[in-house]
């Protein structure tokens, strides 16, 4: 079997090589490209525009798609494989996605053509949760706020949230999504003390966290924190009316998607002061324009998108594809 690897600058060409050794032992013979972009941020402006619009919004170059009907597998983490690519490939069987979303791959008309499409589930766990409950600690603690003003020479103790910030164990944290992520932030915070209560519509199983609905998550939570899918169903899923019903010194957390909150309202929430605080490492524009208001409000912690940005998190999607596809009986 002959397998294209598309590397890009999160996974680079050495990563792909470790990655799929055992494909290579096993016989696979792998050729791997590269998605060449000026930096990470030109990566993250294609990778933002295909997950908006779809497989078809951007065009591979000619050099990856030369030779395409030679290949059995294909496996890309961010490089689109829409219509026309897959046409081309007269031989594909197995189509690989290097993440847990499969917006930059046209997988319909791929499962039509009969090509087996995998992606790499649970590759961002660990990443995305650790990152969470440093958000958390980052917003209610007021480290980040700290930081900044001590190195502009204020000597600062009082903050949106008052003089004396909340503790974990004391506070109850809601989590909006209750799959790989949303367990294993409630793992790591489970130490700290304080309840922990959570709506997923599709969570079936044993827990010690209390399941409860959408409307009396954000009225008990003093941590609400959002790990669900984002669907055509789940836009905006938290907005202005669960905002209202929020406690005052409620904060939100979201290391998702951002278009699972009303960006909008969010601000407006903000502002208002109708909640005491965020933290978010997603927004709708990216990056974020110079006239963003979060840029201009002081009871909101804002990263670069950089909750999945890990070593671990790149470095071992090749292996955990190859694993899928040996312990499904594909190779």
């Amino acid at each position: 079997m002959k397998c294209l690897a598309i590397a890009d600058l999160f996974i680079t060409k050495e990563m792909m090589e470790n990655g799929l050794g055992e494909l290579r032992d096993r016989g696979v013979d792998i050729t791997i490209k590269e998605w060449l972009h000026e930096d990470l941020e030109a990566l993250q402006k294609d990778n933002i525009t295909l997950e908006q619009q779809g497989s078809e919004a951007i065009s591979l170059p000619a050099e990856i798609e030369e030779g395409m009907e030679e290949y059995d597998i294909i496996i890309t983490q961010f490089a689109p494989i829409g219509k026309k690519v897959i046409d081309k490939c007269k031989n594909l069987k197995i189509l690989g996605v290097l993440r847990a979303g499969i917006e930059n791959v046209n997988y319909h008309y791929a499962e039509e053509k009969g090509i087996k499409v995998l992606n790499t589930p649970g590759r961002s766990n660990t990443s995305v949760s650790e990152f969470t409950v440093g958000l958390i600690l980052s917003e209610i603690r007021n480290i980040s706020r700290a930081n900044y003003q001590l190195k502009n020479g204020k000597w600062e103790k009082y903050y949106p949230n008052g003089i004396l910030a909340p503790e974990l164990k004391e506070s109850t944290v809601g989590l909006i999504g209750y799959g790989a992520i949303g367990q294993r932030v409630a793992n790591l915070l489970r130490p700290f003390g304080g309840k922990i209560i959570f709506f997923d519509e599709y969570f079936q199983g044993e827990t010690e966290d209390v399941k409860v609905d959408l409307d009396t998550l954000v009225r008990e939570a003093d941590i609400v924190s959002m790990h669900y899918r984002l669907t055509s169903e789940t836009k905006h899923m938290l907005n202005k009316t669960h905002f209202e019903k929020m406690k005052k010194s409620a904060v939100v957390i979201n290391s998702a998607r951002s278009g699972l909150i009303n960006e909008q309202d969010l601000i407006e929430a903000l502002i208002e002061k109708r909640i005491a605080g965020a933290a978010v490492d997603v927004f709708d524009q990216e990056p974020l324009p110079e006239d963003h208001p979060y840029l201009q409000l002081d009871n909101v912690t804002i990263t670069p998108h950089i909750a999945g940005s890990t070593i671990g998190n790149f470095a071992n999607s090749p292996k955990i594809l190859t694993g899928r596809m040996i312990t499904e009986g594909l190779i």
